[in-house]
Parts: structure tokens; C-alpha cells; sequence
């Protein structure tokens, strides 16, 4: 991105005609010779010397005459209102972080470094954290593209992380201040939590007052204390915690939950056979996401968390409520705790004293080896898209910016105010300390609080208090997904706990029809959560086959609101129910579909239920071929993934295993985009990583099939590498559930309940349920920020019906990432940044789904 004195120039806007050279500090040249060179040098296109007229990638391109390699240096590249050169650096884990590394860091510090390289500016690696820019010296290295080329499946972090006293003080941030100087680093990408982030922004704060003090001893020249005038700093919170306040989810969350829930699932069926209780201390000090989050997706019968502690007695309560579900037939029991869980004295509840309470218990501890567990999907993804948009924050920076944290608000990137976050986060320990509880679960956010008001009314079945006079049906329709399962157990147990008769139907529609039809209680229920699949069955049948029949169920089990839980089949289905409304007065009725769908293609939502099982399926698979030609030089593979006509799982894999190329039938290509995707790999195998991967979609293109992929880039590789083909298939429909498509099953499936309880109030009369308006029907989704309800008959006109697809899909601005970090030319003049939101109460009250 050309610079001009006045700021960044977009590619978008008309090149300036750059001032003469100025000289610069020592350096100048070194830094040059990285920004001048195209993708052949660090990987990154000369951004600096050429446009693309027309701005897109693969339009014919036109020298601008910028000056002599100087003049480009001089200027630099990226940044700076005053023309600075852009030189940002990556620092992890530093005073004050977690005790350990998080997953999905190496996938930011990739994005970062390419992101960086990409638009022509230099990269430096700090490596041991603020140790390693207090020392100096080798711990700052300069970074190339190849440099983080194969790490974004390793867990951990590997440019290291260390504690650093001497950076608390000012001598050590003086010492640190000269080392940023010697390589003409004033951009600063930090990964920690909130002790890193406070000390960068303190780090910031004194950085005039520091190099007026280096320039007093002699230590730099009045003209490099100049040229380096401003640090900005851009924050990314590495935590499996999730204890920072403002952002949905941090770094290495998603990964410690995939781990906790996998020891959850191993012991459930030690603890089925042998009857026992396991208590499980997961991780934790300050804050209890991970046990209240992994409490909600494992269905735990009971819990501890600091932000809410038990009430006085608590021992008695639990072992009676334990009890209580053995006497109904349960075989097992299990207890999870935060390792800071206290009592409302103040004092810490161990897991040894449970397991000494529930004498005939056992104890689980999951302690340290939770960061250890190779990455979720989502931390690859979300690390990514904060990596990158970091480095746009720097971009834009100016010196009004306040040092900002890059985080995902839904789907969304947003910029917070650094010290708000962590004066929030400072507020909810200040709340617990002074016995402030609810008001410390209200600081952590809507969401905290939803989750935990959900957990305590789905985790024992408490009696109605009074009966309604509504039934309510569910079914799967489609294929199976996950997460069906637990959207159906917390919708069963809601409506009970509403008073509502609950019948579940077998084989969808089909089974509707049928008469497949049978009341169930909260005990049927019962561990379900953790189940892949369809409990109930399901089927693609769709209604207008048995309109007649199904019309005839429904007036003979007075169904008066339907719960369809399934993909663009359940979509379709409800939707013509909607349409013979005029014909069959039964069907005016609630009905509600909940997205559930690998595919991802219902429209009203941005993710469907079990779409995430199936990225991590396809990541963990494509993990393995590659791993496969570790010792297989030149080797390309192209992996064919499910989805239909749409292309968010081959995208999203695509991302978090750091594919070559994706084809996808929504990003239309020809035979010249294939042949310069042979080249650009032809271009990788001469370099020291000789290995591709390649994604396709099972139906981007009727001719381009996958067979053809293979022999095109067999021939046109010929001596170069070779192919091989592996078809994933069903391999990610099945599979137990990620703790996402758990937990937001189980909370669409309240959800769902709640709104449909409404509108049967709303539309009962005489005795009876009449409702026949467009918002009787809906499709609950998670749309931005939202769970929002959407009419059927309005997505039909959204709708494309012959490709099963929402006309508008999200996701499609990821591929832009994705092009980006596999190093094809591209403009990113549609790239859109994140926008800056303030952290207050107020924001923290709004609830975000997830």
C-alpha cells in the first residue's frame, strides 16, 4: 500500500506523487530490500512499485515511477501518517500472561507475518516474549514468508513465550525501547492476556519519554528519535480462559474446550458401566467459562464456578441432587470445577474436598495438558481473521489511535479500546472480591449470563407451575448433523419445564405422516448431548408427498406448534406447510426450524448446527494428509469435501489448514484461474516447502470434477510433483459434536421453545391456536451479532432454490484471507476493516448468540 505524508493510500484511491527522498535512519536499506521485491523474494507483491489497473488480481499492471530504491525505503511502505516506513513485530505471551501457551497463536502469528509481508512492509519476530525485546540480539528476527509456512497446526506458540520482571520496570523497558530502535520497529502485534496487553500499552504510553531519555545518554541520534517518534500497538488476547472482558472468545478457547469435552466422552462410559461420580477440575483461576461452558455441552449435574458460588450448605444440596437422578435410573454422575472456585466466604472449594463430600466418587483432574491439545477449527479460523485485520488496525493507525484489541464479535472483526477491555475485566475480580457475584456474572457479559441462567434450568428437572394447555412436536428432516441432538434435548426439557405435552416423531415428515409419533419425558432425553447423529431418525422426505396424512396427525395428537430441526430440507418443508395454510386450517400452527446442516446453506442463518463438526472433521483429515508426505518431497493433494453447490466448507478448511487454492461453485473460475493455480504451486515446489493442498467442493463446476483437477494438475506437474486424490465423504457427518455445535444447539433449542411459547400465547383463543401471519413461521438463526427469527416467506424471496442456497453468503469475504495467505496476487480493495467499538455496560448487556 503506497504511503503518502497525509497517510495510507488505499488501492482504491489514485497514486500521490511521492516528495523527494529524505534521509533516514540507519537501516533504511535493509528494510528496502524486502519492501521492493516481489512474491519470488518474502512472498508478498511489490505493492510499493506496481498497481494493478483495475485493481484486481491477474489485470494487467502499470509501473508507477516512485523514485529510486531509496526513495521507496524512505517512505516506506504501510503505515505511517508521517510517512514512516511500516516495520510491525510480533511479541507473545509476556508478564502477567497465562502459564501456558494457547492454540491457534502459530495461526495469528502466520497471519500477522504474511498479512505484513503482503502489503510490502518488514516483519521482525520477537522471540521469548518481552524477555526476548529486552534482551535483543538474536531473540529479533527478521521474517520471510516461508518462515511460518507449516505451523499453523502445531499447537502452542513457536516463537516461544516467557515471564519478563525486567520489562515491569522502566530500565527494561528502556532496554527494550533501544532494541525496537535499532531495527526501526513502531508497530508492536502482542498475544497475551491482560497483564501483556496493560504492559504494551504502558510500554506505548512512555515511549516519547524513552527515547527523549536514550537520546540524552547518547544511545540514538536526534535523527532516528525522530524517524521513530510513535509506537502503535495493536493487541490479540491469547487465553483458553476466555477471561478478558469485550471479546466473544479468545485465542486457544475453542481448543481447551474440544479437550476437556473429549476426556468427558472417554470417562462417560467408564462411569456408565462402573456407576461411579468423576469430578473434573478444569482450568480457570478468575474465571469460569470453561467449566460453565463445558458443564452446558456435557449436560454436568452439578458445577462450580468462581463467578457464582454456592450457596451455604451446598455439600448436602449436592449430594441430595445427586442422589435424585440415581433413583431415576442414572448411572453416572459428573461434577466439574474451576480450579478458582470459591464459597461466598471467600474460601477455595478443591476438588479433592467434593470428591471427599461425595465419598462414593471418584476425581478426574484435567489441569495443564488442556493448551496442549492440537487446535479447534475455530481457533485457526478466528486467529486468522484477527491476525489480519491486526495489521490493517496498524495500518490505519494514527496518532489519536488508543492501542486497540482485535477481536471477532459473531462473524464480525472489531476493534476495542485496549485499557477499557481491561479495566472491564479488572472490574468483575474487584465484584467477586467484594462478594458482588451477580454483578461479576453480569460483567463478563450477556452471553456468560445466558449460559449460566441456562445450565441451571436445563441441569435438573424442576416441576411446572401449572399445566399448559399446548403440545408441542419436534422431528429431524434431512441429513443427520450435529448438534440435532442436543438442540432436541434442551428443547424437550424447556417445554417441560413450561408446562407443554412434548412429542418427539421419528423419520421427519415421513414419519409425521406416519403416525410415528410418541410423548417423551426430561429422562428421555438424557445423554443425549454428546450423541452424533439423529436419536430420533430423519429423513429427506418432504411434505407435499403426504400433505394429507401429515394434516391428519396433527389434528389427531392436537399439535399446535412444530419444532423442525434439519437443514434446506426442513427450510423447504416448513415452508410448505406455510403454503397450504389456505387449504388445511391445521397447519395454521408455530412452527420454527432450526438450521442443521454440514453445508451450511440455510437461509436466515450465518451457521448451521453441526457445520462446525464438520470443518474440524475435514481440518483434523486434512491434517493428516499432509502429514502423510512429511517425508514425500513435491506431493500436491486434492481433497474433495462435501457441502453441495456451496462452498463454506472447502472455504473455511481451506483457512484453517492453510490450503493452496479452494474451488467453490459461489467464486466461479475458468481453465486460465486453474492454470495459474498449477503455476503458483509449480513456483512453491522450489522452495524448501514442497508440499500443496488443494480443496474442492463436490460441486464448484460440472466439468472441472475432481478427476479432472487431478489429471490437469498431474500432466502440468509432470516432473515437478504428483498427485493423489482423497474424497472425505460422509466421514463429516459423523462424529460426537464440537463443544460449539453443543452449545449453541442447546441454546437455539431454548430458544426456539421460549419464542414459540410466546407466539402460542399470543395466538390462542376460545381454546384453541390460530395463527396464520408470516411471523408465526421462522427459521431461528445466528445472524452477525443476533439470534434473530426470519419468516420463511421472506427468505423465499433470498432463496436460490435449484442450488439449494441463500443468494447472499457471509462467508464469501473470506476468501479473500484465503487467497491472501496462500500468496496469489489479489486487491484488497474489498476488504472490510473492523470498525471501533467501545466496551461499557451497555455493550456487554447486548446478547451475541454463541
Amino acid at each position: 500500500v503506497p504511503v503518502s505524508p497525509r497517510g495510507p493510500v488505499h488501492p482504491r484511491s489514485p497514486l500521490p506523487s511521492l516528495p523527494a527522498p529524505q534521509p533516514r535512519a540507519p537501516q533504511s536499506s535493509s528494510s528496502l530490500s524486502m519492501a521492493g521485491r516481489g512474491r519470488t523474494g518474502c512472498g508478498g507483491p511489490a505493492a510499493a512499485v506496481k498497481r494493478c489497473r483495475g485493481g484486481g488480481a491477474g489485470k494487467e499492471e502499470e509501473e508507477e515511477d516512485v523514485g529510486s530504491p531509496a526513495s521507496v525505503g524512505t517512505w516506506g511502505i504501510g503505515m505511517a501518517a508521517r510517512g514512516e516506513r511500516w516495520v510491525p513485530c510480533w511479541c507473545s505471551d509476556v508478564p502477567a500472561v497465562p502459564r501456558v501457551s494457547s492454540a491457534g497463536m502459530n495461526a495469528a502469528v502466520r497471519a500477522v507475518t504474511r498479512m505484513g509481508i503482503y502489503v510490502g512492509a518488514k516483519v521482525f519476530l520477537i522471540y521469548e516474549g518481552y524477555e526476548g525485546l529486552v534482551e535483543g540480539g538474536d531473540n529479533i528476527k527478521q521474517a520471510t514468508w516461508l518462515s511460518v509456512s507449516n505451523i499453523i497446526q502445531l499447537g502452542g506458540t513457536v516463537i516461544g513465550s516467557a515471564r519478563c520482571k525486567a520489562f515491569t520496570t522502566r530500565q527494561g523497558r528502556l532496554r527494550a525501547a533501544r532494541n525496537l530502535v535499532e531495527h526501526g520497529i513502531t508497530n508492536l502485534c502482542v498475544i497475551g492476556g491482560d497483564g501483556s496487553l496493560t504492559g504494551a500499552d504502558i510500554f506505548r504510553a512512555e515511549w516519547a519519554g524513552l527515547l527523549d531519555e536514550l537520546l540524552r545518554d547518547g544511545l540514538i541520534s536526534e535523527e532516528v528519535a525522530k524517524a521513530n517518534g510513535r509506537l502503535n500497538v495493536v493487541g490479540l488476547v491469547g487465553s483458553i480462559d476466555n477471561d478478558f472482558c469485550g471479546t466473544d472468545m479468545t485465542i486457544g478457547t475453542d481448543s481447551a474446550l474440544h479437550r476437556i469435552m473429549e476426556v468427558i466422552d472417554a470417562i462417560t462410559t467408564t462411569a456408565q458401566s462402573h456407576q461411579r461420580t468423576f469430578v473434573l477440575e478444569v482450568m480457570g483461576r478468575h474465571c469460569g467459562y470453561l467449566a460453565l461452558v463445558s458443564g452446558l455441552a456435557s449436560g454436568a449435574d452439578w458445577l462450580f464456578i468462581p463467578e457464582s458460588p454456592p450457596e451455604d450448605g451446598w455439600e448436602d444440596l449436592m449430594c441430595e441432587r445427586l442422589g435424585e437422578t440415581r433413583s431415576r435410573g442414572s448411572r453416572l454422575n459428573i461434577i466439574i470445577i474451576a480450579e478458582g472456585a470459591i464459597d461466598r466466604n471467600g474460601k477455595p472449594i478443591s476438588s479433592n474436598y467434593v470428591k471427599d463430600v461425595r465419598a462414593a466418587g471418584w476425581e478426574q483432574k484435567v489441569g495443564e495438558g488442556l493448551c496442549h491439545h492440537p487446535r479447534g477449527a475455530s481457533d485457526s479460523l478466528q486467529s486468522s481473521k484477527m491476525g489480519m485485520e491486526a495489521v490493517m488496525a496498524l495500518l490505519e493507525a494514527t496518532p489519536d489511535t488508543p492501542a486497540c484489541v482485535v477481536s471477532l464479535s459473531g462473524n464480525q472483526s472489531v476493534r476495542l479500546p485496549l485499557m477499557e477491555c481491561v479495566q472491564v475485566t479488572k472490574d468483575v475480580q474487584k465484584a467477586m472480591d467484594e462478594k458482588r457475584f451477580d454483578e461479576a456474572i453480569q460483567l463478563r457479559g450477556r452471553s456468560f449470563e445466558n449460559n449460566w441462567n441456562i445450565y441451571k434450568l436445563l441441569a435438573h428437572q424442576k416441576p411446572a407451575q401449572e399445566k399448559s394447555p399446548f403440545s408441542l412436536a419436534i422431528l429431524n428432516v434431512g441429513a443427520p448433523a450435529a448438534g440435532m441432538n442436543a438442540a432436541v434435548r434442551s428443547a424437550v426439557r424447556i417445554s417441560i419445564c413450561r408446562g407443554h405435552t412434548v412429542y418427539a416423531v421419528s423419520d421427519g415428515f415421513e414419519g409425521l405422516a406416519k403416525g410415528q409419533i410418541r410423548e417423551v419425558g426430561w429422562h428421555d432425553v438424557a445423554g443425549w448431548l454428546g450423541r452424533g447423529g439423529s436419536m430420533l431418525g430423519t429423513k429427506r422426505t418432504l411434505p407435499k408427498t403426504c400433505m394429507e396424512k401429515i394434516v391428519e396427525n396433527v389434528r389427531k395428537f392436537n399439535i399446535q406448534a412444530l419444532l423442525v430441526i434439519g437443514g434446506f430440507e426442513a427450510y423447504e418443508g416448513v415452508l410448505q406447510l406455510v403454503e397450504a395454510r389456505g387449504q388445511y386450517e391445521e397447519l395454521c400452527i408455530i412452527m420454527c426450524v432450526i438450521p442443521a446442516t454440514i453445508s451450511n446453506n440455510v437461509p436466515g442463518t450465518d451457521f448451521s448446527l453441526g457445520s462446525d463438526t464438520a470443518v474440524n472433521a475435514a481440518m483434523e483429515s486434512c491434517d493428516r494428509i499432509k502429514q502423510s508426505a512429511s517425508g514425500t518431497k513435491r506431493r500436491v493433494f486434492i481433497v474433495e469435501t462435501m457441502g453441495g453447490y456451496c462452498g463454506y466448507l472447502s472455504t473455511v478448511t481451506g483457512i484453517a489448514v492453510g490450503a493452496d487454492a479452494a474451488y467453490v461453485y459461489e467464486d466461479p473460475f475458468t481453465i486460465h484461474d486453474l492454470k495459474a493455480n498449477v503455476e503458483h504451486l509449480t513456483d512453491k515446489m522450489k522452495t524448501d516447502i514442497q508440499r500443496g493442498l488443494v480443496l474442492r467442493n463436490e460441486k464448484c463446476h460440472e466439468h472441472y470434477t475432481t478427476e479432472f483437477l487431478y489429471n490437469l494438475y498431474s500432466s502440468e506437474g509432470k516432473g515437478i510433483f504428483d498427485c493423489r486424490i482423497n474424497v472425505l465423504g460422509h466421514l463429516q457427518q459423523g462424529g460426537a459434536p464440537t463443544p460449539f455445535d453443543r452449545n449453541y444447539g442447546t441454546k437455539l433449542g431454548v430458544k426456539a421453545v421460549l419464542w414459540m411459547s410466546e407466539k402460542l400465547q399470543e395466538a390462542y383463543r376460545k381454546g384453541r391456536v390460530f395463527a396464520n401471519s408470516a411471523d408465526s413461521a421462522c427459521v431461528i438463526g445466528l445472524r452477525k451479532k443476533v439470534v434473530a427469527f426470519s419468516p420463511v416467506t421472506e427468505l423465499k424471496k433470498v432463496t436460490d432454490f435449484e442450488h439449494r442456497l441463500p443468494q447472499e453468503q457471509w462467508w464469501l469475504n473470506l476468501r479473500l484471507m484465503l487467497k491472501m495467505l496462500a500468496n496469489y496476487q489479489i486487491s484488497l480493495t474489498e476488504y472490510i476493516s473492523g470498525k471501533m467499538e467501545h466496551v461499557t455496560r451497555r455493550t456487554l448487556s447486548i446478547e451475541k448468540g454463541f
